[in-house]
């Protein structure tokens, strides 16, 4: 009897270790397959390749919430006054020098009257402000322009400078559609056309971006293939010196 409960124990024992090891088993498996599952994920695709939200790509801070109408108050006034611009100079045909004095005539006249008129209707003139332009905006503003004009400069040489042909071809295709649009408008239209299309299309991307990224998937890669049938027949057969010197030195 003694023996027989031994064997009983021992046998307890064993079933007890395999169930501990299919278990530890089991959940080693579990968490080999989460970093499997994790690496089999696909690449969503996105829009000019980004990986940020769309307000962090516009920059964020109050410009992005004024393109993507997180303000609307102030969407809306900088929309509206764009257009007053807009109509004034194109359908009005107005002048920018002429609509400036006309309206410092009638600050000033208005202004002037109201200080006259206190005298007579007993009441203080008006607290006419002191309005200076800040220093520091200006300086912060011109800063970033010379940065990003140096930057243009450095990118507009880095393609005169033959190494990258599609570099090349997409801006040369960009320049001759923007000859096409300056032909169809003026500076001031195209301005305003772009103006609204920033208060427009990205808030419009930003609500429907899970139909426009595979649409947008699509067509890229229609466009890789094309660019590559053209590489292949046209462009790889077109001489360029300045590579084949740097790989003959």
């Amino acid at each position: 009897m003694a023996v027989h409960e031994e064997k009983h124990e021992e046998s307890l024992l064993e079933k007890i270790s395999e169930k501990i090891k299919g278990d530890s088993s089991s959940s080693s498996d579990s968490d080999d397959d989460k970093p499997s599952e994790s690496s089999m994920k696909v690449k969503v695709f996105r829009l000019f390749g980004r990986e940020r939200p769309v307000h962090h790509v516009l920059g964020g801070g109050k410009q992005a919430d004024i393109f993507l109408w997180r303000n609307k108050k102030v969407s809306t006034g900088a929309l509206g006054i764009a257009t007053v611009i807009w109509v004034l100079f194109e359908l009005f045909e107005y002048h920018l020098l002429t609509l400036v004095c006309h309206l410092l005539i009638l600050a000033l006249a208005l202004l002037f009257l109201w200080s006259n008129a206190t005298s007579f209707i007993l009441k203080s003139p008006p607290r006419i402000p002191e309005v200076q332009i800040p220093k520091d905006p200006v300086l912060e503003f011109a800063e970033a322009l010379r940065f990003e004009i140096n930057r243009a400069l450095a990118v507009l040489r880095d393609i005169a400078s033959g190494r990258d042909l599609k570099k090349f071809l997409s801006v040369i295709a960009g320049l001759w559609v923007l000859s096409i649009v300056g032909n169809w408008c003026n500076f001031l239209t195209l301005f305003y056309i772009v103006f609204v299309l920033l208060h427009t299309v990205p808030v419009l991307y930003e609500k429907y971006e899970d139909k426009v990224d595979p649409f947008a998937e699509k067509a890229w890669h229609e466009i890789k293939k094309q660019y590559a049938v053209l590489d292949s027949k046209v462009l790889s057969k077109i001489p360029r010196g300045p590579l084949k010197k740097e790989k003959k030195n």
